[in-house]
């Protein structure tokens, strides 16, 4: 039996098992009406005889080499929805199919929700693409190079723009048409925060099974531009969650294995510069509910945008996307780490573009990003450069 056959047939014993579920849920409830008696205590052990079905009990060894090589086949999506299918057979399964598939860090592959909380891959980027919608100001960020003519790519993020009095917020969701923040697909928000020299936006993580945990996870920052819109923007990301150390030789980035993790609390104040405004970026209900240490033990990672240069025959700043970009804009970027001379960081790191953001057509856009952000990050970022900027505009 090949391996799509089995996949197949795990596909289809899961909609029977639910077909199973609901005629059983049907049948009790018909029968409470007609006698009333107390159900016997084997129900739920025969539900969950039900639910494990007999692809619980093959091997250990058989069952590992089946996801295994399911996992090395299905490298693209949408074929690689088989390695999700695997991960929800049953309980065994599932555990098996979570000790196979890596981190996107280790293997640069996007696979479960989780892969978007957790640091993108260290040797090449990762790339995708973002769609806007201007008459319903939603965001989709997909997987992929460019969108595919059968329009079947993968979504992974999606965010909606609402303005307030004060400032405007992009509601971050997991699906692209449930943007409740009460939902389990709610995956953050980035807040924008005006000041008279500084345009600022703040990006927030928030647990979904901790609603009243709402925590910064990084600050955006645009600085006052003299030349407004001839000349380039020039931003600031510092991620309060991700160390310095992180793009030092032998650094690492803590990582989500579940949704509802805080790293113990490991997360920095923002440090104030000159020129620069520390914000209140914390919401808890209580101190010792906080997930944000009040004084950071580690300092924190700090992107700028790279500088592109004037071109005389264009006329224009350039830079080097490498063929994802191909429409100037303002909002065009490159992120790479604001260095100093004390930090153990080599020259190629120094100049290694972690993030890059570029529109390649009407409101089409590419965002490529690499460790030690995440896709939730990167996007993130990437939607702080869509909205109005007073200060450099």
């Amino acid at each position: 039996m090949s391996i799509k056959s089995i996949v197949r047939e795990l596909k289809e014993m899961k909609d029977g098992i639910g077909n199973i579920s609901r005629r059983g849920l049907e049948g009790k409830h018909w029968r409470g009406r007609a006698r009333s008696h107390i159900a016997p205590d084997e129900t739920p052990a025969e539900t969950d005889q039900i639910e494990q079905g007999r692809w619980a009990n093959l091997p250990p060894e058989l069952l590992l080499d089946i996801i295994r090589r399911v996992e090395e086949s299905e490298t693209s999506w949408p074929a690689r929805a088989a390695v999700v299918h695997c991960a929800s057979v049953c309980r065994s399964w599932r555990e098996i199919t979570k000790e196979i598939v890596k981190t996107p860090e280790q293997c640069g592959r996007l696979t479960f929700p989780i892969s978007l909380k957790q640091p993108g891959h260290r040797e090449s980027p990762i790339q995708c693409f973002i769609k806007r919608d201007t008459a319903t100001s939603t965001f989709l960020l997909y997987y992929g190079l460019v969108p595919s003519e059968g329009e079947n790519d993968k979504l992974l993020l999606a965010a909606r723009k609402i303005r307030r009095a004060t400032c405007s917020d992009f509601i971050v969701s997991l699906v692209s048409d449930d943007f409740s923040r009460a939902s389990n697909t709610y995956v953050g928000k980035l807040r924008q925060v005006l000041d008279v020299q500084l345009f600022g936006n703040q990006v927030h993580y928030v647990s979904p099974r901790l609603p009243a945990c709402n925590y910064s996870i990084g600050t955006i920052t645009y600085e006052l531009n003299v030349l407004r819109s001839r000349g380039p923007r020039r931003m600031h990301c510092m991620m309060h969650s991700i160390p310095m150390s992180s793009i030092e030789e032998g650094g690492t980035v803590p990582t989500l294995t579940s949704l509802t993790e805080t790293f113990g609390g490991r997360f920095p104040h923002m440090s104030t510069s000159k020129g620069k405004e520390s914000v209140s970026d914390i919401s808890s209900p209580s101190p010792s509910q906080s997930p944000v240490l009040t004084q950071g033990s580690e300092e924190p990672l700090v992107l700028k945008n790279k500088a592109p240069r004037w071109h005389e025959q264009l006329q224009c700043w350039c830079l080097n996307f490498r063929g994802r970009v191909t429409v100037a804009s303002v909002k065009n970027f490159q992120l790479v780490a604001a260095v100093e001379s004390f930090h153990n960081v080599s020259s190629a790191d120094q100049e290694r573009v972690i993030l890059q953001f570029g529109k390649i057509g009407k409101d089409i856009f590419t965002m490529d990003y690499r460790y030690p952000l995440s896709a939730f990050q990167a996007f993130a970022i990437c939607l702080s450069s869509f909205d109005t900027k007073p200060a450099c505009e």
